[in-house]
């Protein structure tokens, strides 16, 4: 499973919930970008209709911008939650999973 999966059992139920709203919030805007640019992509068939459709290409633009800025934000209301120190144990370079070479192992 990957970090902050809400099916992971070490993950709080705060922390879940947090997570499904992201969840819902990155669909939303990555359906708004599609509808926005196949509508967009409609009414530039019609020269009279030009405007909006650039108007609607510049707004699904900004939605799919809003794709990674959610999870960016996501991920740091995640990491406020306290779950730093189980996403670090999980992290393959963790601090369980780093081994540093000392001068007894060469």
């Amino acid at each position: 499973m990957g970090f902050y999966d809400p099916r992971n059992k070490e993950i709080s139920p705060r922390a879940a919930r947090l997570y499904a709203a992201f969840s819902v919030a990155h669909s939303i805007a990555d359906f708004a970008a599609a509808a926005l640019f196949v509508i967009g992509s409609v009414l530039f068939f019609s020269e009279a209709l030009k405007t909006p459709g650039i108007w609607c290409f510049l707004v699904g633009s900004i939605c799919f911008l809003l794709k990674p800025t959610i999870r960016l934000i996501r991920e740091i209301k995640l990491a406020a939650l306290d779950e730093v120190s189980s996403l670090a144990s999980r992290a393959p370079e963790g601090p369980g999973n780093v081994h540093f070479e000392s001068s007894d192992d060469k």
